[in-house]
């Protein structure tokens, strides 16, 4: 008996380490599984997967991921992201800008007034190294 509680323990331990060691996207939430409300997938090849993103007033979503990206807002927006480490990050912007986003985890909450619609650009492959040294 004692044996079998010390291989369960092990074997708990070496699972625990293990998913440790994986990258934070191989345990994160992707966004359109857990929140298809808000988001879903407008286009999706080897190399990108295109989000629509859509928050009516008020509404919020569950902490999420999402790789390294580009993102692009189709109207203002007045919103809130509550980060991993309890964090609360608020930015606001008007329709047509646009910015890189580094991967991450986080959970938005529309604290506008008016509808908020974004199109996301997620890259799955890994940046290009570049050969040429700069100077």
């Amino acid at each position: 008996m004692k044996k079998s509680i010390q291989k369960s323990v092990i074997a708990l331990i070496t699972v625990v380490v293990m998913a440790l060691m994986l990258p934070t996207n191989a345990i994160a939430q992707d966004a359109t599984k857990v929140d298809s409300k808000h988001y879903s997938v407008e286009f999706e090849n080897d190399e990108i997967r295109v989000l629509k993103i859509k928050y009516e007033p008020g509404e919020t979503s569950v902490m999420h991921y999402h790789p390294r990206g580009y993102v692009f807002f189709v109207t203002d927006y007045e919103i809130s992201f509550k980060i991993p480490n309890g964090e609360v990050i608020e930015a606001s912007g008007k329709a047509g800008q646009s910015m890189w986003s580094d991967a991450g985890q986080h959970l938005p909450t529309n604290i506008g007034k008016n509808p908020l619609e974004v199109l996301q650009v997620e890259f799955k492959t890994k940046p290009m190294k570049s050969k040429k040294k700069h100077k």
